[in-house]
């Protein structure tokens, strides 16, 4: 059930610290899950320089987050709608100068975003993978971070990197994890226990909530590889039914009262606005 619409919306930001984890993917079908049980869901596709999310919602949108950094366009004449009714920001792909933003190009992004704040319940910010200034401004800017990795080592490892990072440089002290390409529960709970124990060790003070998995599936590939949406193509498959209730987990979890994120600065600032 969506929240009332007077709330403030949650901006989460979903991260991985590689790629080819099957991040995007998993933002759009989300984003397909949690519109149907009745969230408005906007998404930020701020992976500027190797965008791909209006791809999957197969969208040829003529303007994108370049033409906002860039003060050409504004938010509303950028953002195109998908069949579903989800709203989407198109990022920028093939832009090797959008990988590297300037501080004047950011802040004309986040105050464009004082737009959205009575158009959505939820935000998915998807970010580009690594630990570059760009990730780590857009990840710091939200008030929630999923983090997306798989049983590979170089993913845990890459994972752990990125979360240190944002801890030691931003403050961030809580994440969620949800696990990619599992065989099992079981499997992903291991790779949540190896991700949980590092940061016990090594990172006091910064909490991972494990989210829910996501198992291997042949339907999934094949809408991957079609460029579709596992909710649109096969709603009954095993992937299918477990991001239902990933987004579910997601869509009744609290909002975090203690973020300090640019994004939503700029949201309070527009809601006080309209009051």
């Amino acid at each position: 059930m969506a929240s009332d619409k007077k709330n403030l919306p949650r901006v989460i930001a979903v991260t991985s610290g590689k790629g080819g984890v099957g991040k995007t993917n998993i933002v759009g079908n989300l984003a397909v899950s949690l519109s149907r049980m009745g969230w408005r869901v906007v998404i930020v596709d701020a992976d500027v320089g190797l965008a791909n999310i209006d791809i999957i919602f197969n969208l040829r949108p003529e303007y994108n987050i370049r033409h906002v950094i860039r003060s050409e366009k504004t938010l509303s004449q950028v953002m195109v709608e998908s069949d579903h009714g989800i709203k989407i920001l198109p990022g920028g792909s093939g832009f090797a100068d959008l990988t590297q933003l300037n501080d004047g190009e950011k802040l004309n992004l986040l105050s464009e975003f004082e737009g959205l704040s009575d158009q959505a319940d939820i935000i998915f910010v998807d970010t580009g993978a690594g630990i570059s200034s760009n990730v780590l401004y857009f990840n710091a800017a939200c008030d929630e971070c999923i983090v997306i990795a798989t049983r590979e080592p170089t993913s845990i490892t890459d994972a752990y990197a990125m979360m240190k990072v944002m801890s030691r440089e931003y403050g961030t002290r809580h994440f969620k994890l949800i696990v990619n390409m599992v065989d099992s529960d079981t499997e992903a709970k291991k790779v949540y226990a190896s991700l949980s124990g590092a940061l016990d060790k090594f990172l006091k003070n910064v909490v991972l909530e494990y989210v829910g998995c996501i198992p291997f599936d042949k339907q999934l590939q094949q809408a991957v590889q079609k460029r579709g949406l596992i909710m649109d193509t096969a709603p009954d498959s095993l992937s299918a039914k477990a991001l239902d209730e990933i987004a579910k987990t997601v869509g009744n979890s609290p909002a975090r009262t203690d973020f300090n994120g640019s994004l939503t600065f700029f949201m309070q600032k527009a809601f006080q606005a309209a009051t």
